[in-house]
């Protein structure tokens, strides 16, 4: 489920009730059929119709789409309207109780769902598909299955219902992450070559056309996708994160490993399962920083804690392949990865420290829009100026607009090379004058002796 709490405000759930109607039909129907008799000639018109109108509403633009839920195949439709029901139509959990006596709970069990779909035995293999572990209403956590037990009741997961009603329940975030800001993440805001902005979105086709691939066409079945992003700090990785999270519709988690690997032996595991158990079925982009740390070059195991570390190492890369989600890991220091590592990922992509014709568009962009400037303050000036990242780039143009509201004047070239000589000390080396470049002549005597 990928629609937001505030979305479904405005997401009238009776646009639904063509499901909840045809699944009391069927009910019906399955009391007529127990008897021996059918449903007379305005019964079967009438599900015909509702026929007509639950197709629609699991089109790609359909109603089931407005709630998050798409690119299920009919079956899986056909469960999830079934388990939903009675939580919308009462009736049809009086009539469950009813079609399958001794079960004291408003919800079908697999063998009464099988009934009521009118599956020949042969092709209830198909239902079991569908509440199998890994199919997308186990995966995001839709429906609830007992023991396989075909008599036990299948139930909606916890929140689900309230999900459709528009006010959700608050779910917590998994433990050891923190939630990043997707709101202004466009794909229009990145600046890369085009090759990486192709690469960006050949990932998100591992994401949106899984269903395709695994469901219809049979491919293998794999965890992830996960992704390496590499590259200098402040050329975009994390933006670029973010936009795939924004496109999707998803949240976008940073992992903080500081917070879940522990010096005692098995507590790391412990805490790294919690993190998956947690994002599992959710609509969650996980990212990883620092994946050099993680997975970079291992040498000789000289003491027990280094064969823990490894252990660590290698039960974290399992979770992370065997997740059904997506993973971006990203580095500042890609030579430093292991090779083994790198080869497990779906896709590598390469984050360059922006040219001139990038910086210009990255002055253009980050300079508040509102702000006024001077005509002398040129993005492509800027960027011919002195070479800067993307992160460097959006920090000093925040601080040049401060230093300019400030004085209560446009924004100037002497607003900006102040904000550069300050953002190049922020790395603690010694820098002169002459490391502005043109920006040079505009930097206060005072600033910079």
């Amino acid at each position: 489920m990928n629609a937001s709490a505030e979305a479904l405000n405005d997401i009238d759930v009776s646009g639904l009730t063509p499901e909840w109607q045809r699944v009391e039909l069927l009910c019906h129907y399955t009391v007529h059929a127990r008897r021996g008799s059918e449903l007379d000639a305005k019964g079967l018109e009438r599900l015909r119709a509702l026929q007509e109108q639950v197709n629609a509403l699991r089109q790609k633009d359909g109603v089931w789409s407005q709630f998050g839920i798409g690119g299920l195949t009919d079956y899986e439709y056909d469960v999830l309207a079934c388990v939903l029901a009675p939580e919308f139509e009462p009736r049809v959990g009086w009539l469950y109780q009813d079609l399958q006596p001794g079960i004291n709970q408003p919800y079908p069990c697999p063998a009464l769902m099988q009934e009521l779909l009118a599956l020949e035995p042969h092709h209830s293999g198909e239902l079991y598909r569908v509440l199998s572990n890994d199919s997308p209403l186990r995966r995001w956590r839709l429906v609830n299955v007992s023991d396989h037990d075909v008599y036990k009741p299948v139930r909606p997961e916890a929140g689900v219902a309230s999900h459709f009603r528009g006010y959700g329940v608050a779910t917590p975030p998994p433990p050891g992450a923190t939630e990043v800001n997707t709101q202004n993440a466009r794909w229009d805001s990145l600046v890369l070559p085009s090759d990486r902005i192709a690469m960006l979105r050949e990932f998100m086709l591992w994401i949106e056309q899984r269903q395709t691939v695994i469901g219809e066409w049979g491919g293998a079945v794999m965890g992830g996708p996960i992704a390496l992003f590499g590259g200098p700090s402040g050329t975009g990785k994390t933006f670029a994160a973010s936009v795939i999270a924004a496109e999707l519709e998803w949240h976008l988690y940073r992992v903080d490993l500081g917070r879940l690997v522990s010096k005692y032996i098995g507590e790391t595991e412990k805490n790294l399962n919690a993190l998956f158990e947690g994002v599992e079925g959710r609509p969650i982009v996980l990212q990883f920083d620092e994946a050099d740390s993680l997975f970079g070059k291992r040498g000789d195991i000289k003491e027990a804690r280094d064969r823990y570390a490894n252990m660590e190492v290698s039960h974290l890369l399992a979770r992370i392949e065997s997740h059904q989600g997506p993973v971006i890991l990203t580095t500042n220091l890609r030579k430093h990865l292991d090779p083994a590592f790198a080869r497990r990922f779906q896709m590598v992509i390469d984050f360059p420290r922006p040219d001139a014709e990038a910086r210009a568009k990255l002055w253009q962009r980050l300079l508040p829009p509102g702000a006024p400037k001077l005509d002398e303050v040129d993005s492509v000036a800027l960027g011919k100026a002195i070479n800067l990242s993307g992160g460097n780039i959006r920090n000093i143009a925040l601080h040049a607009a401060y230093l300019a509201a400030g004085d209560k004047k446009p924004i100037s070239l002497k607003h900006i090379s102040i904000a550069v000589w300050r953002e190049l000390a922020k790395d603690g080396r010694e820098y002169s004058r002459s490391d502005l470049r043109s920006l040079a002549q505009h930097l206060p005597k005072e600033v910079a002796c």
